[in-house]
């Protein structure tokens, strides 16, 4: 498919009543695995990228070394991929058309960008400005001759900012803005509360996205409550990194390799998969 193609059957999948369920992907083998598995799309991981390079997560992986990972995954899969670019690495519009552009170039399908500005004492960017930060981003796609899904991610429950008593207007607030300014969807982290769900899916005027991890409801029932995409996150990295500390634990304790026999990888395989 086209990048354009694929930017349509991104849109298709994740609305209302289609059910998305979107894995998150650090590097070309985790891609290729989980497109193996079926996934008619994927996403990548900012943290997890970060990770593997070295880097604390919240845009400390300089935007080229982000980019370049994102590019070598859209080649190496047939299915669409949404790059999570982070709150657009810079705080004004023109930053976040500088990465559209450059993400636009690697062959995304979509791109999640946050309203978290990384500052503690003011954790999110206000309305206004992430409007036309988003609007700079849905120019760019514009300008490129694309239908990119632009999936507007609000981090008032990841963070808990503000009080309790008022986030979800604040959250239904800033959904409403951020579709007006362009977005395609809304992506609230944080949340996997039923009642809760239910009624970001009743007053959001356009699909939501939520983020899971063990523990919460499974992908058949978060669907019924009406939610449209549903990722994970840096989840599947850390449950790897898990792996990996047990293995070393093991190997360095024991001296043995129980659980390398447990999740052996043959190299027959490995080498097909990036044929």
């Amino acid at each position: 498919m086209k990048q354009q193609e694929k930017a349509e059957l991104l849109l298709s999948l994740q609305q209302k009543g289609a059910g998305l369920l979107l894995p998150n992907v650090w590097d070309v083998a985790s891609a290729r695995l989980f497109e193996e598995a079926g996934f008619a799309a994927l996403g990548t991981t900012s943290a997890g990228i970060a990770f593997a390079f070295g880097y604390p997560d919240g845009e400390r992986i300089r935007r080229e070394e982000m980019v370049q990972v994102i590019r070598r995954i859209v080649a190496a899969v047939q299915v669409p991929v949404t790059a999570d670019i982070e709150a657009g690495y810079g705080s004004a519009p023109e930053d976040v058309a500088q990465t559209m552009r450059v993400v636009i170039a690697a062959g995304v399908a979509g791109v999640n960008l946050e309203d978290n500005t990384g500052n503690t004492e003011k954790p999110l960017y206000e309305l206004e400005a992430q409007g036309a930060r988003i609007a700079a981003a849905r120019q760019e796609a514009k300008l490129a001759g694309l239908s990119l899904v632009i999936n507007a991610r609000i981090d008032t429950y990841l963070f808990e900012v503000g009080e309790e008593s008022t986030r979800l207007q604040e959250t239904l607030r800033r959904a409403r803005a951020y579709l007006e300014a362009g977005a395609d969807s809304i992506f609230v982290p944080g949340v996997i509360e039923p009642g809760l769900l239910q009624t970001l899916v009743r007053e959001i005027p356009g699909p939501l996205n939520i983020m899971v991890a063990p523990g919460a409801p499974s992908a058949p029932e978060l669907f019924k409550l009406g939610v449209a995409r549903i990722s994970i996150g840096a989840a599947a990295t850390l449950a790897t990194m898990g792996l990996v500390r047990e293995i070393a634990n093991e190997l360095h304790t024991e001296g043995t390799y129980e659980k390398l026999a447990q999740y052996a990888y043959g190299i027959g395989a490995a080498m097909r998969l990036f044929r």
